[in-house]
């Protein structure tokens, strides 16, 4: 039977799991497969494994009761193996690798950020600060048929646009992460341009909240500031 795997942890972390069930229906009876110095706690993969709310929340619940005693590494939701000697086999092909995945992350929690901006007041900042597109729009209003205008206008817009969002997006990195271990950056999106996972420290959870909120407050309406954590530090394994 295949084999779904939930985390790895060392081989010393007490896996303290006995009132914890696993993902399908009937929940799945958790257990453990060990090398020397690495642990993975899986269970029987459903045959008919789906994202649904009650094995999603099943998954999470097994993540966060080992994080609660120890660095665990996070696998995400769906993860399947063969059987369990292949997990063990990969369990020894990536030891190293492992381990110093549980030392980088002990201790840590995973903080998603994604921020937004108002499309029209970004804009109208544009429009206003730069002569040459401000002139090209008045003139592509008063000539609708000018159709090479229409699309020079475009592209000149979409490059300030892309612009200004890098360099926020740069500014915004680099101030957060003055309170985060570690920083992944995810691909932006047409309904935000920052898409960063911190890793922060538990010690700093506080310190790093409070730098988001003042970016924010800085920042004022136009933007919109999205954080989810903590959470398992799924971007960093």
């Amino acid at each position: 039977m295949s084999t779904y795997v939930y985390a790895i942890t060392a081989a010393d972390h007490p896996v303290n799991l006995a009132d914890v069930a696993g993902v399908g229906e009937p929940a799945a009876r958790l257990r453990t497969v060990r090398t020397k110095e690495l642990i993975a706690v899986v269970s029987d993969a459903p045959a008919d494994l789906r994202a649904k709310r009650r094995d999603l929340v099943a998954h999470q619940t097994v993540l966060e009761r080992l994080m609660t005693d120890g660095a665990t590494l996070p696998m995400r939701f769906g993860l399947v193996g063969p059987d369990d000697d292949q997990v063990i086999a990969v369990l020894g092909e990536q030891r190293d690798a492992y381990l110093d995945r549980l030392k980088e992350v002990a201790g840590c929690r995973e903080y998603n950020v994604k921020v937004a901006r108002d499309e029209e007041d970004l804009l109208r900042e544009i429009v206003s600060e730069s002569d040459e597109i401000r002139e090209l729009n008045d003139r592509t209003r008063q000539d609708p048929a000018a159709h090479d205008g229409k699309v020079a206008l475009g592209e000149l817009v979409s490059a300030e646009v892309q612009a200004r969002e890098e360099r926020a997006r740069q500014e915004l990195v680099a101030r957060l992460t003055r309170h985060a271990a570690r920083v992944s950056i995810g691909e932006p999106a047409k309904t935000y341009f920052l898409n960063a996972s911190f890793l922060v420290r538990q010690e700093d959870a506080a310190t790093f909240s409070q730098s988001v909120h003042e970016e924010a407050e800085e920042r004022g309406d136009v933007y919109t500031f999205s954080v989810n954590g903590p959470l398992p530090p799924y971007s960093f394994v």
